[in-house]
C-alpha cells in the first residue's frame, strides 16, 4: 500500500480525556512571522495561507449530520488512534446511530468483528480470529482502544478492506487482469483525479528508486505504473462501497442511516481524492474529512482542500529510538519479506545478509509480512540464534543471525 509504508528500520518501525473541554482556543498561531501555523489540541481548517480557526463543537456538530465521516492517521502513530478515540466519543454523542469502518480488517472477517461487538470474544479470541497479525503490520495495542470503545458501546464495526493478495494481484496484472470472480465483488472505481495521480506517481517513483530503478515522467505510462494505480483505485472503492452497504445494512426500523465514521490512513482521505471521490461516484456526497497533523506542521503543507479540519497533535518529548537490531529495511514480497537495504556494518551485513535477498522462513515459521520478522528480531533474547531461510536469486539458503550478549 502507498498508505501504509513498508518499509521500516529495526528500532524504529517507520512504515505512512475523551472529549476535551476547552472549545476557546485558537486554531493557529498568531504571532507574526511565526513558523508555527497550528496551536497545540486545536482545530483548523486549511485554507492554503494560514489555517484559520474552527471552534470544535460547532464542527463536530456539523460532522455528526453528515453521512460518512473520515478519520485519517499515520499508523504508527498513537496520538493518532487517541484523537481518533476523542472524535468517535464527540460523534457519538451527538450521533448514537453509528457505525464505525475499519481499513485495517478485509471483509472476510465481519462475522468476527460482529461477534466483539457483541461481546462474545476475548480480546485475545478477537485478535486471533481475525488473523490481526496477518491483516495489518502494525501492533494491535495502537487500535484496541478503538475496538474497545465500539464493543463497550456495542456500535457496529464494519470490515473495509480486501485481502492484501488482491491488492497485490491486481498491482501485477492491473484490473483487466483479474478475473470478475477474484475480484471481491468490488466494483469499477472512478477514474483518478489527475491529482491523485501526481500523488501515486511521486510514491511510485520513491517504490521505484528504492530498488535501484529510474522514474522519469516516461514511466507514467508505464504498465507497472497503470497497474499500480488500478490496484489504490479498487483500495478505495472496496472502502466506499463497505461504507455504503454497511449504513444500508444497520438502518433502523424507520429506515434511516446512521452515521458511518471511517478509521483509514491519511493518504485515503487527503484531498478527497481516494475514498471521498470513490464514494462521490456512489452518489454519497454527504462526506466529512478530518485529518491529525503535527502542531509543528509546516504552513505550506496546510493547503486549501486537505480536509474539512485538521486537529493539532501536541508533539510529544521522545526518548532516544533504541539503534537498530539487525540494521535492514524491509518490503513486502509476494514470496516473503524482501531486503531492501543493508546498512553498512550492521549486525545483517555481519551474518551475510544483503539487498534483494527475500526472507521466507524464520524460526521455522513462514514470513509473509515485514511485521513477522520484526517481531522474531524484538523478541530474540541476546545472546541466543535466530534460523532464517531466504532466496538469492535461484538460490535458497540457510542462516543464522547470531545475537550478541546484551550488557
Amino acid at each position: 500500500s502507498i498508505i501504509m509504508s513498508l518499509r521500516s528500520r529495526f528500532g524504529a518501525l517507520a512504515l505512512v480525556g475523551i472529549v476535551a473541554a476547552s472549545f476557546a482556543a485558537p486554531a493557529f498561531a498568531q504571532a507574526a512571522g511565526s513558523a508555527q501555523c497550528l496551536v497545540p489540541g486545536a482545530w483548523a481548517r486549511p485554507d492554503g495561507a494560514a489555517p484559520q480557526p474552527v471552534e470544535r463543537t460547532g464542527l463536530l456538530a456539523a460532522m455528526a449530520q453528515r453521512a460518512v465521516v473520515l478519520l485519517g492517521e499515520q499508523h504508527d502513530d498513537m496520538d493518532h488512534h487517541r484523537w481518533q478515540l476523542q472524535t468517535l466519543a464527540a460523534l457519538h454523542a451527538q450521533r448514537p446511530d453509528l457505525v464505525i469502518g475499519f481499513e485495517m480488517f478485509p471483509r472476510r472477517v465481519q462475522a468476527v468483528l460482529d461477534r466483539w461487538v457483541a461481546g462474545e470474544l476475548t480480546e485475545s479470541e478477537f485478535l486471533a480470529q481475525s488473523e490481526w497479525s496477518k491483516v495489518w503490520s502494525m501492533p494491535a495495542e495502537l487500535y484496541l482502544p478503538l475496538f474497545h470503545f465500539a464493543r463497550m458501546n456495542r456500535i457496529p464495526m464494519l470490515a473495509l478492506n480486501i485481502e492484501p493478495t488482491l491488492t497485490r494481484t491486481i498491482a501485477e496484472k492491473g484490473w483487466a487482469g483479474v478475473p470478475e470472480g477474484q475480484r471481491e465483488g468490488v466494483g469499477q472505481a472512478a477514474p483518478p483525479l489527475a491529482d491523485y495521480e501526481d500523488f501515486l506517481f511521486e510514491i511510485h517513483g520513491q517504490h521505484a528508486l528504492a530498488r535501484g530503478k529510474s522514474a522519469d515522467k516516461a514511466a507514467r505510462s508505464d504498465a507497472g505504473f497503470r497497474n499500480f494505480v488500478d490496484s489504490q483505485l479498487a483500495w478505495d472503492r472496496a472502502m466506499a462501497e463497505a461504507l455504503v452497504t454497511g449504513r444500508k445494512r444497520h438502518a433502523s426500523a424507520d429506515g434511516s442511516l446512521p452515521l458511518a465514521v471511517a478509521v483509514m490512513g491519511n493518504g485515503h482521505v487527503r484531498y478527497g481524492h481516494g475514498v471521498a471521490h470513490q464514494l462521490r461516484d456512489l452518489g454519497e456526497n454527504s462526506i466529512g474529512q478530518l485529518m491529525p497533523v503535527g502542531a509543528d506542521t509546516a504552513c505550506g503543507e496546510l493547503r486549501a482542500g486537505l480536509a474539512d479540519a485538521v486537529f493539532a497533535v501536541p508533539v510529544a518529548r521522545q526518548s532516544a529510538p533504541p539503534p537498530p537490531r539487525l540494521g535492514v529495511a524491509l518490503e513486502e514480497h509476494a514470496k516473503g519479506v524482501r531486503i531492501a537495504e543493508v546498512t553498512a556494518g550492521s549486525l545483517a551485513q555481519r551474518t551475510g545478509l544483503r539487498p534483494d535477498d527475500i526472507i521466507t522462513e524464520v524460526a521455522g515459521k513462514p514470513a509473509k509480512r515485514p511485521l513477522h520478522l520484526i517481531a522474531a528480531v524484538r523478541t530474540q533474547p541476546g545472546g541466543t540464534w535466530l534460523p532464517l531461510k531466504l532466496q538469492r536469486g535461484e538460490e535458497l539458503i540457510e542462516m543464522v543471525v547470531r545475537f550478541p550478549v546484551e550488557r
